[in-house]
């Protein structure tokens, strides 16, 4: 069957002419920096000053990209998916404190996912970010290959014991799992433990899986190095593939502190670099398992080529594509419709906790204009379609 993401009628089967109407509205909002400021600033008084914005911001912005307060609430939105089978990753969004209480209590949030999707075939993955379970100060000293304090040392050891807990519990459940990337000045560290429990874990199956964002110029010749070490050791490894999140943040640092600019010089060099890395892992598939997290439809229809010409299934087991709740489900709905491997991402927390990653959601769609745009045009021949 040949995929066309221009499919609207599929893409928003799940969406009633209500919903459709409404999220013409949101992306609308979105699509003016200005509009996602004022929003973003006012979210923040409001919450300063205790006013009643929480039903407010579950009916516009929660409502369109979270799956739900908790776990238990999130199901719904898991059967919807799966009815079009589309799995989820659940992914708890909520920003703790950095200190070990607050760290422990994210350990613990993200070991009942795994309770959750044992023996779900539903929830294909679980997902967790390190700076959910360490001080990005101290994620950045251990990056940096700088000395440690005594206590330092000690504070070290637990956050490795957390990700070792996590990891334990993906092999014991035989539930693949996701690190999720973050900036380049924390990454060195996220790489020695994602590397650290590929080894330990990924002889018999791939468990863990470590994250490339492609909008790094140095994240091909890490892949094929890593692939390299993990043959040595006789481990397979696993990645997801996404272009990257914190790129103006990275251009600025790299400006402050004077040291080389570590994001590619432009778009068509980040696409480049993704599709290679597809083209990387397709070829070494019996030894890589790939999880494209892309709303890009070129590096899609790639990856469905690749598939072809290695004549491989679309079902095939090492190949995921991965989208946002609430983002590309022309790719997404499309994909699954024709036999391929599908899961989105569904955040969840209650209102007030994940408020700052829907800012920071609202922040990106407005910075990818395109992105937007295309979401914009999508639905509009949606709705056209249905003559309303």
């Amino acid at each position: 069957m040949e995929v066309s993401f221009s499919n609207t009628e599929i893409a928003f089967q799940t969406r009633t002419n209500q919903d459709l109407k409404w999220a013409h509205r949101l992306f609308k909002v979105m699509a003016s920096p200005f509009m996602v400021n004022i929003g973003k600033w006012g979210a923040s008084v409001a919450f300063a000053l205790r006013l009643p914005v929480e039903g407010m911001i579950r009916k516009t912005l929660y409502r369109h990209f979270v799956g739900g307060d908790d776990i238990s609430t999130c199901e719904t939105t898991i059967a919807t998916l799966w009815n079009h089978r589309i799995g989820t990753i659940l992914d708890y969004s909520v920003e703790g404190k950095e200190n070990d209480s607050s760290f422990d209590a994210s350990l613990d949030e993200i070991l009942r996912t795994f309770d959750k999707a044992k023996g779900d075939e539903r929830i294909p993955f679980c997902v967790f970010k390190m700076t959910g379970f360490a001080r990005q100060k101290l994620l950045e000293k251990v990056s940096s290959q700088t000395a440690l304090t005594e206590d330092e040392t000690a504070e070290w050891e637990r956050v490795k014991n957390r990700v070792l807990q996590i990891c334990q519990r993906a092999f014991d459940y035989q539930q693949p799992v996701f690190i999720d990337a973050e900036e380049t000045w924390l990454q060195p560290a996220i790489d020695q433990l994602a590397e650290e429990m590929m080894f330990k874990f990924n002889h018999s199956e791939i468990i863990v899986f470590t994250t490339l964002q492609l909008y790094r110029h140095d994240r091909l010749d890490y892949l094929r190095n890593l692939h390299r070490r993990a043959c040595e050791k006789n481990v397979r490894i696993g990645v997801k593939l996404v272009r990257g999140a914190y790129m103006e943040k990275e251009r600025e640092r790299a400006a402050q502190y004077h040291y080389p600019d570590p994001i590619q010089p432009d778009k068509s060099a980040t696409d480049r670099d993704y599709n290679a890395c597809l083209q990387y892992c397709i070829e070494h598939i019996h030894e890589i398992a790939v999880c494209a997290g892309t709303h890009n439809e070129e590096s899609s229809y790639t990856l469905i080529s690749l598939l072809k010409e290695h004549g491989l299934p679309n079902n095939h087991s090492h190949v995921y594509f991965s989208q946002l709740l609430g983002m590309g489900d022309h790719i997404s709905y499309n994909l699954a419709n024709a036999g391929y491997l599908v899961v989105k991402y569904v955040p969840y927390g209650p209102v007030r906790e994940v408020t700052p990653y829907l800012m920071r959601r609202a922040e990106e769609n407005t910075a990818m204009r395109g992105q937007t745009g295309r979401e914009l045009a999508l639905i509009t021949a949606e709705l056209q379609r249905r003559k309303i």
